[in-house]
């Protein structure tokens, strides 16, 4: 009985090489196989993801973001939120744990941190976008399996890592041309506290521009009035005004409205 066994799995073993392996083989040799990577190997590996990853990151941050809102806080949570990201999605990508938990965990970690705080709709989009960038920097493949029927060993693919850097670079051309004042002219908004009441009834519109222009020193796109107090002889008015190119404006006045109303 022992005997046949044997026999029986060495002709497996004979045939093994006349194998024509497709790719969901090809992808299963290579998962059994992944232990072949040397440390010096996976070290290269992680260090190419985080170094193209912070450098991309830090671009946008710092070129894009930064030199619009000046918001410290928030140029040092896109670069650490998207260093931890890479790091774990690595480091979660080739255990058993898979990619879903990963995601899940940021996932929840945002709903704890940023719902007890309005993140503006620009910090969010970043925030997204980083968060992007983390996954496919720590998830693209970088080194490919070769010689699989002889000596299989890994090997640094320039091609992939070129794949990786060319859609890291579409992503910063997008918020570039996005960011870019000749594209889109940035409106902006103030949100004024107005005595000269009488001034808000729609026929006298022009003279209310006229005055907002004369106190604020810009140029009046539109105006909205909104609550108005009669006891106190005040108004909440909108302004809208485009910014001259290059300047920026942080001030969220639609949030912090509400603490000079008394």
């Amino acid at each position: 009985m022992i005997d046949k066994l044997l026999r029986f799995v060495q002709e497996d073993l004979a045939d093994f090489g006349n194998l024509d392996l497709n790719d969901d083989m090809l992808m299963d040799v290579q998962t059994i196989t992944d232990a072949m990577m040397t440390t010096s190997q996976k070290v290269a590996e992680l260090g190419i993801r985080f170094a193209l990853n912070l450098l991309v990151c830090w671009i946008l941050v710092h070129c894009f973001y930064y030199r619009k809102s000046k918001r410290r806080d928030y140029y040092f949570t896109f670069l650490i939120f998207s260093s931890a990201m890479l790091t774990l999605l690595y480091i979660m990508g080739n255990v058993e744990v898979g990619v879903g938990l990963t995601l899940g965990l940021f996932a929840i970690f945002g709903v704890i941190r940023y719902r007890t705080e309005t993140v503006p709709i620009r910090e969010m989009t970043y925030l997204f976008v980083i968060i992007a960038l983390a996954a496919v920097n720590g998830l693209a493949p970088v080194y490919r399996l070769v010689d699989i029927s002889g000596d299989a060993h890994y090997a640094l693919s320039w091609g992939n890592v070129g794949v990786m850097a060319l859609v890291n670079l579409l992503i910063i051309g997008l918020v570039w041309v996005l960011e870019s004042d000749s594209l889109v002219r940035h409106m902006s908004t103030k949100l004024v506290l107005y005595d000269r009441i009488e001034l808000i009834v729609p026929d006298r519109r022009a003279e209310l521009v006229a005055d907002l222009e004369k106190r604020l020193g810009v140029h009046v796109e539109n105006v909205e009035v909104g609550h108005v107090d009669f006891l106190k002889d005040a108004a909440f008015i909108k302004v809208y005004y485009h910014l001259p190119k290059g300047a920026s404006n942080s001030v969220d006045t639609l949030t912090r409205a509400k603490e000079y109303v008394d």
